[in-house]
């Protein structure tokens, strides 16, 4: 396989996930994966799982409970079987509320199949303050003192 055929294998793959879930069809997006794909999340390791599936039962899932899902591929880049991909998932849920996912997916390729991934994808976190309360949540150190209260000078 030359560098060019991976790089069209690998963008056609992506473009067939993006496109089917947009669809929001379920076939079509666990036809995107090998029977034994495998599934791991390193920032919630017991999330990881073998197999299409799990991919399917996943994606019943989200597209019953965000009927207007929407996929986006921002970025992504083909280092020989390996795909780096940068996702945004965006719609809303039945209570009205939003849901906005953004995040990295390394997929393995083998025969325009996704054959593992590496998933970081997560949900945007908005109004968690800015990036020096976030590290010092992050390490454990508590935020400034509250100011003394005032008291009344008698």
């Amino acid at each position: 396989m030359t560098h060019d055929d991976t790089t069209r294998g690998a963008a056609g793959t992506l473009a067939r996930l993006e496109g089917a879930t947009n669809a929001h069809d379920v076939n079509a997006v666990v036809a995107c994966f090998a029977a034994d794909y495998r599934n791991e999340t390193p920032a919630h390791p017991e999330r990881g799982f073998t197999g299409r599936e799990q991919v399917r039962r996943n994606w019943e899932q989200i597209f019953a409970a965000i009927p207007n899902i929407t996929a986006k591929v921002l970025r992504s880049a083909v280092n020989g079987d390996e795909v780096w991909s940068e996702w945004e998932h965006r719609g809303t849920r039945h209570d009205g509320s939003a849901h906005l996912m953004r995040g990295v997916i390394i997929f393995g390729l083998g025969n325009e199949l996704l054959t593992w991934a590496r998933f970081y994808l997560e949900p945007v976190q908005e109004g968690g303050g800015n990036v020096d309360a976030a590290v010092r949540r992050q390490v454990g150190v508590p935020g400034p003192p509250p100011p003394a209260p005032l008291t009344e000078k008698r």
